[in-house]
């Protein structure tokens, strides 16, 4: 099997192609634009495996991603390639429409016209595996049941739209034209490789750094959160045994409030990397001002894939966010070379502070 993965330069992305080629020992094709967002470094144990080819480049570049069909051939597309940052969504939404709603009809495009031509045996084994977001269905409250994946979409930001539209092209595709597709819906990710916009990380290396550990609104928001490898492993399952037209939601079943993982990420740091004034960094704890249509809760009914493909969770919160917090402890090269991707003045402009 040969696997075209778009946006693989990326948090997600090459945590899955790492294992593809560490643990299945697949060929892979990398298909990444590398914004800010993607970096090499990622990849760098896997760059010269005879497995691995990486092509820099956009999926709105049609002309690009039908030459990369015609000559690697690839049995299966993974697309992760995707803007998923919800306050940079809110900030300029056009790059998400573009990315993710017309990179999305053009790699769909691309690969009906390739998988149109392929041989009978060839055409049965193609597909076309669609990675998306919980943050289609909206916002729950603290009452509301777990999203199933019947949830009717209600998306609250550009981000999470844009998502949803993508979804709706790839059921289309697949319901017009047959083109083989499946499509997951995943709840909020965490681990190596994150890139430090997000909640998890931000809030480790805001605290190695001494600097404030910002808090929207009053923290009481809740996520379902994954360890990242767990959501590779299920999408390699979905990949291999997954039902061709079907949705998969992808859950940690770890639902937790942002001002719990705050506390838990510094009562870890505390015993792993004491502040020198020996007070806690849980006095680096900062309120702000909440962002516009937050939504309140996500959590993911993972019942399905746990049924139909007997996938389930390997990590535990406690010991996913132990294995990321030492991570990002062993590994300040790679996080020295991240910050320096845009991404301080990004968090000096959105918080409007640097201690």
């Amino acid at each position: 099997m040969a696997l075209l993965v778009t946006g693989g330069a990326g948090f997600i992305g090459s945590n899955f192609i790492i294992d593809c080629i560490k643990n299945f020992n697949e060929k892979v094709i990398n298909l990444d634009k590398l914004t800010y967002a993607g970096n090499l470094e990622n990849l760098s144990e896997v760059k010269d495996n005879s497995n691995y080819q990486f092509i820099e480049g956009d999926i709105l570049d049609s002309s690009l991603v039908n030459e990369i069909f015609a000559k690697y051939k690839p049995s299966a597309v993974v697309h992760f390639a995707a803007e998923s940052h919800v306050d940079r969504s809110i900030d300029n939404p056009n790059n998400f429409l573009q990315t993710n709603i017309i990179g999305t009809f053009n790699l769909l495009e691309s690969s009906k016209i390739y998988w149109d031509n392929l041989a009978k045996t060839e055409k049965l084994k193609f597909r076309f595996l669609h990675i998306s977001t919980d943050e289609v269905f909206g916002s729950l409250s603290e009452q509301d049941e777990p999203f199933s994946e019947d949830n009717r979409f209600e998306p609250n930001s550009p981000y999470s739209a844009s998502k949803a539209s993508s979804d709706h092209l790839a059921r289309a595709w697949n319901k017009t034209y047959g083109l083989p597709i499946i499509t997951t819906n995943c709840s909020n990710n965490y681990g190596p490789y994150q890139f430090p916009e997000k909640f998890i990380p931000l809030m480790i290396l805001n605290a190695l750094e001494n600097k404030k550990l910002p808090i929207y609104g009053d923290g009481n928001y809740i996520r379902d959160w994954i360890y990242v490898k767990d959501h590779c492993d299920a999408i390699f399952k979905i990949l291999k045994l997954g039902a061709v037209g079907e949705n998969y939601n992808i859950g940690g079943e770890n639902q937790k409030k942002n001002i719990d993982i705050v506390n838990q990420i510094c009562n870890i740091l505390d015993e792993l990397k004491p502040r020198s004034d020996q007070k806690s960094y849980k006095n680096l704890i900062t309120f702000v001002k909440d962002r516009p249509g937050h939504d309140r809760r996500y959590a993911i009914n993972a019942n399905k894939i746990s049924k139909e493909l007997k996938w389930k969770p390997k990590e535990t919160f406690n010991t996913g966010l132990q294995k990321t917090i030492s991570w990002y402890l062993s590994n300040e090269t790679w996080v020295k070379g991240v910050q320096n991707r845009g991404y301080k003045d990004w968090i000096k402009k959105k918080y409007s502070f640097d201690k």
